[in-house]
């Protein structure tokens, strides 16, 4: 049988196959240290699960409508004006299968054969796949360290053309950590609103902020900005419940009911249980997101004090979310015994096979220069890991 064109132009995500090959070295018995994970590593709080099992008990385990629960759509609306000062209708926000799902069924809905989107780089490893099975094309914009990782205004205005019909943002961003500032978004959303070039700002990591910042939501600059943004977040990473697959998202009245209309012929209603838990999430104690986030920050600090001890490393310091983006490029050109080490995908694997260490090749993100590390990990695995690193660094000539 041949494989559809659409399917064969893209590649499984990395991520996901990088943490499916650490679990097979571990079910082996390698003492694997495992920094590839997107995900907390908290358990989900006991109120939110039991939150689902009594949904379970009293029988909540049907269809619901296919852009979720009337409680939790309302749920959402009062997350948004609570904490992003976003004032949605119920119409104007669903609930999807996972965050991902969502940046897909809006590039279902929106994307025709030929339209471009702009995707900065780094970026998040799904943004470009997705732009793609649309029929879209992907417009890699590279960012620098030395920025932040930030998009400037000159560089999106040179990347917009006549077929321009999106941009993907991402703060605080996977993988690099950064966070735009309300002045840095500012240019760059009243650039997008006047060319009315939607703009899909994934706020996944919105509440894992570091050194005391505050977070801005692109829709919340201006009134065009709402007009023309997508606004992306879901409950995976702030409550540690990525398994239980729960995004939301709101926006334009027209652009939900066109996702909704895919997601009805696609994969329904996402789950009834699930969808409890969730509602329980957003509407109960916030505490516990407070005290994950104090973790976050103090591996951060850990990650970083111990990557500055890495020979020929530098790295831009996390202001948010739970990934470190370290620069290697003076390692390559270096030999392992007879193997080269090319750029980021051979230094993963070099790290993988030498230092038992998992981490994501940046090559996956858009920037080879650089490895992503997740901090979401035990500081004892923080700890083992980057000295297993520096060992393996060192046997490189």
């Amino acid at each position: 049988m041949q494989l559809s064109r659409r399917v064969s132009s893209i590649q499984p995500s990395p991520t996901l196959a990088l943490n499916a090959k650490a679990d097979a070295l571990r079910a082996q018995g390698v003492d694997i240290i495992n920094f590839g994970a997107g995900q907390p590593d908290f358990p989900t709080p006991e109120h939110i699960c039991q939150a689902a099992i009594k949904a379970i008990n009293d029988g909540f385990t049907r269809y619901t409508p296919v852009p979720g629960t009337p409680e939790l759509k309302q749920a959402i609306v009062d997350k948004f004006k609570r904490d992003n000062g976003l004032d949605y209708t119920t119409d104007q926000v669903m609930v999807n299968v996972g965050g991902k799902h969502s940046s897909y069924l809006i590039m279902q809905a929106v994307i025709d054969q030929g339209d471009e989107v702009i995707v900065p780089a780094p970026f998040w490893v799904s943004y470009p796949p997705m732009v793609i099975l649309a029929g879209g094309k992907p417009v890699i914009v590279p960012t620098k360290l030395e920025d932040g990782f930030k998009l400037n205004l000159a560089d999106l205005e040179a990347a917009v053309t006549d077929k321009t019909k999106a941009i993907f943002l991402n703060s605080p961003s996977n993988p690099t950590g950064s966070v735009y500032s309300a002045e840095e978004l500012r240019p760059l959303v009243e650039f997008c609103a006047a060319k009315e070039i939607l703009m899909i700002s994934d706020e996944m990591y919105e509440p894992i902020l570091f050194d005391g910042r505050s977070f801005t939501s692109t829709a919340a600059i201006s009134p065009a900005a709402y007009e023309w943004t997508m606004t992306l977040n879901g409950v995976s990473k702030a409550y540690a419940m990525t398994g239980w697959r729960i995004g939301y998202m709101g926006g334009p009245v027209d652009i939900i009911k066109a996702c909704s209309k895919i997601q009805s012929q696609s994969t329904s209603n996402p789950t009834s249980i699930a969808q409890k838990a969730a509602e329980e999430a957003l509407n109960g104690p916030q505490e516990i997101v407070v005290e994950m986030n104090q973790s976050f920050e103090r591996r951060r600090d850990l990650i970083m004090e111990l990557i500055g001890e890495l020979p020929q490393v530098s790295c831009y310091r996390p202001e948010g979310s739970f990934y470190a983006f370290p620069s290697f490029a003076a390692y390559y050109g270096k030999k392992a015994g007879d193997k080269v080490i090319g750029g980021s995908q051979d230094l993963a694997d070099y790290l993988l096979e030498e230092a038992s260490v998992a981490a994501v090749p940046g090559i996956a993100f858009g920037e080879d220069a650089c490895i992503r590390f997740s901090f979401a990990i035990s500081d004892a695995e923080i700890q083992k890991g980057m000295h297993q690193v520096r060992e393996a660094l060192a046997k490189l000539a």
